[in-house]
């Protein structure tokens, strides 16, 4: 790209429009939020300088001492933030700013509460930190230079974030980018030095990159020199080292929690961190948070995820996702090896056996980070974090059987022994309540709580008095298919199989058979209506209040993993249920005594529905239902 390219006006990208739209007019609540995000990017910018220098130290022209400056010009109310960075060129810069598909603000717009100062701080969640810059600026103006090229590549682009921009070649000397911001009327405060060297203490005293500002002049005397010979001097404003080096007791909990909101762009202070350096054969210290609320792209697969990756303190890669299994994927923070290679690239990380062991050592860390949590008597951070990220750590015992165990200690359940929706019941207090004679732990998978609650499977175990698991988020089913047993004990789903209860009398036992033997003409003539909907019809004693109820067989996928599967695309084999009736129930009473063919059809079909609907299933031909319905209220009445 050379110097004779014209100017050009361009246009915003839609979605870039209304996000402007709404930092220049809505945004003004937080208006500070502006340099925590431009500093961070030029801290960006650098990190992929070094990592590019890796491979050709060409790039560096000769300057490898990185910085971060900033200018304050008083009386043309404006503030510079430059940086010898990456850079950017023509095409970068039409791609980075002036169109922001791939930055989520669709998410971000929708996200919005109407509350200012909780908005502002969604910024840099959503990677739109740059265009905060017209939160204080009524035009914005930015010279960048990709490093490498020359020097008569400089770009410079312009705004007034309305509904275009202006691009065209500008010379530019070195490499890297400045971004001038010409205040608005009323933000005139971050022209003065004071103010903005206190905002930079506040967001950005950690990071890894000197960031400058004029040395103030020292006091006037009659001794000092002409203003001629006074020299210019610039001083670093931060503490510019890498925190995660310092040792633990030298680092204050607020410059923890300061670095976790800048490697986060996080608003919010996190639930806890551990910072750990490891020596023998393997050598690395890494810096973990778990933050105190979800992302808004947490269940999106393809999300940026994983820790920043430094070797021997030289960053190499943003989202290093080797370190942790999906199931962590919420954790932000820091790993910094000695032991891996300066030219690591993501295809080595996948089979160095260093990234094994630290990856090993460090789900280790994390998960006894949240055991500790949960252990811990005072606050409530464990169930902030679970209500957050608790079905997330669900998928744990089926992508790690390596800590199967610890995950399991971990999770957190609704039971019929508190009848609420929370979850907050661990497997070890569901343990220790176990009756005397119990040998399994039971569980109902429903669709939500309520249809758990109401399950007509836990009737015989509420009159026993037996604690039930109700699971009702997505990936239950799942997560139950993986996990088989928690301390010797084996986990019963009780809508599958024939019911066994360990600690039924001899007495109840005979009942059951009595009953069976009792219902077996029933059992056959509803066996024969519906034989093209059910595998199987018998009698049974586990319900009490309910006239019949589904059961899944025993190797048959259970209904809520069905719908889920069928969701996704997939094809199932055909899998038909079994219906136990109840024959005390006064409903079975009247199908057993109905000598009309016809009617008996239709109630047993009723019957079946019904059962169908409380588990939360969908019909297959509602407007039959509804038919048999009427047909036999009309009859009742007629009767």
């Amino acid at each position: 790209m050379t110097a004779d390219v014209k100017k050009e006006t361009l246009g915003f990208q839609t979605e870039a429009k209304q996000l402007l739209h709404l930092m220049i007019h809505s945004l003004y609540s937080n208006k500070e939020i502006f340099m925590r995000e431009l500093i961070s990017n030029s801290s960006d910018a650098i990190d992929k300088l070094r990592f590019a220098a890796l491979a050709d130290d060409t790039l560096l022209e000769g300057q490898g001492d990185y910085a971060i400056h900033i200018d304050l010009d008083k009386e043309a109310n404006s503030i510079t933030i430059s940086d010898n960075g990456i850079g950017m060129d023509r095409d970068e810069v039409i791609e980075n700013l002036g169109t922001i598909a791939k930055s989520g603000t669709a998410s971000f717009l929708e996200s919005l509460t109407g509350d200012e100062r909780k908005d502002s701080q969604l910024i840099g969640q959503f990677g739109v930190g740059f265009y905060s810059g017209f939160i204080v600026a009524d035009r914005v103006q930015v010279h960048t230079r990709k490093a490498g090229d020359s020097a008569d590549s400089g770009v410079l682009w312009e705004s007034s974030g309305e509904a275009e921009f202006s691009i065209e070649s500008n010379l530019k000397e070195t490499r890297g980018t400045s971004i001038t911001l010409f205040l608005k009327k009323g933000c005139e405060e971050f022209a003065d030095d004071f103010r903005v060297r206190s905002v930079i203490k506040k967001y950005s005293d950690h990071i890894s990159v000197p960031v400058m500002m004029l040395k103030p002049p020292a006091p006037a005397s009659e001794d000092d020199v002409s203003e001629a010979d006074t020299k210019i001097e610039f001083e670093s404003v931060n503490e510019a080292s890498a925190l995660w080096m310092r040792g633990r007791s030298e680092v204050k909990r607020d410059e923890y929690k300061a670095f976790y909101k800048h490697i986060s762009h996080d608003y919010d202070d996190p639930l806890t961190w551990s910072h750990n350096k490891v020596e023998g054969k393997l050598e690395y210290t890494s810096l973990l948070y778990i933050p105190a609320k979800a992302p808004f792209d947490l269940w999106n697969r393809e999300m940026s995820r994983g820790l920043k990756l430094y070797v021997q303190r030289t960053f190499i890669m943003d989202d290093a996702e080797q370190f942790l299994p999906l199931y962590l994927r919420f954790i932000k923070g820091v790993v910094d090896s000695n032991d891996l290679s300066l030219n690591v690239s993501r295809e080595i990380l996948q089979q160095d056996p260093a990234v094994e062991s630290m990856r090993n050592a460090l789900t280790k860390r994390v998960l006894d980070m949240l055991s500790k949590m949960a252990k811990a008597k005072k606050g409530n951070d464990y169930a902030t974090f679970w209500k957050h990220f608790g079905t997330v750590l669900k998928e744990g015992p089926a992508e790690d059987t390596t800590n199967q165990v610890k995950i399991a200690k971990l999770l957190r359940f609704s039971t019929t022994h508190t009848d609420l929706e929370e979850q907050d019941q661990s497997l070890e207090n569901y343990v220790v309540r176990m009756q005397e004679k119990q040998e399994k732990i039971y569980y109902v998978v429903a669709e939500n709580f309520n249809t758990a609650k109401k399950s007509p499977h836990l009737e015989v175990f509420r009159k026993k008095g037996i604690e039930v698991l109700l699971l009702s988020d997505r990936v239950d089913d799942w997560l139950m298919n993986h996990l088989r047993e928690f301390d010797g004990k084996q986990f019963q789903d009780v809508a599958r199989g024939a019911l066994d209860l360990a600690g039924d009398s001899e007495e109840e036992k005979e009942a059951q058979e009595a009953l069976s033997k009792e219902s077996e003409a029933l059992v056959e003539r509803v066996s024969k209506v519906l034989e093209a909907r059910v595998s199987e019809v018998r009698a049974t004693a586990r319900l009490t209040d309910s006239a019949a109820c589904l059961v899944v067989g025993d190797f048959d996928m259970g209904s809520q993993m069905r719908r889920i599967m069928e969701a996704a695309g997939q094809e199932m084999p055909e899998s038909k249920p079994i219906l136990e009736i109840n024959p005390a129930h006064p409903l079975a009473e009247m199908l057993d005594q109905e000598p009309d063919e016809d009617r008996f059809e239709s109630l047993a079909n009723i019957i079946f529905d019904q059962a169908t609907l409380v588990e939360g299933g969908q019909l297959d031909d509602p407007a039959d239902y509804v038919a048999r319905m009427n047909n036999l209220l009309v009859a009742m009445r007629q009767g």
